[in-house]
């Protein structure tokens, strides 16, 4: 993780918060040389791995009706 003083941060903050943005890493800023705040990149919905694969696949057979009619189940005789 890249460290930052606090004054630089200040001085270079909307590049900075575009790299971060772009996934170039994480930033920890300091302030006298002390860490007191972490820059992360914010995952949204339509960034996450499930958005990119939305409209991929298609469901060939109902998904919410049982693949058997119950007239169709066999059970086991008991002991």
């Amino acid at each position: 993780m890249k460290t930052i003083a606090a004054t630089e941060f200040k001085t270079h903050c909307l590049s900075l918060l575009d790299d971060v943005a772009d996934g170039r890493g994480e930033l920890l800023i300091l302030k006298r040389g002390k860490p007191v705040a972490r820059l992360v990149a914010v995952v949204t919905a339509e960034a996450s791995p499930q958005a990119s694969l939305r409209g991929t696949m298609r469901a060939k057979d109902d998904v919410i009706e049982p693949p058997l009619s119950p007239d169709e189940w066999e059970a086991e005789g008991g002991p």
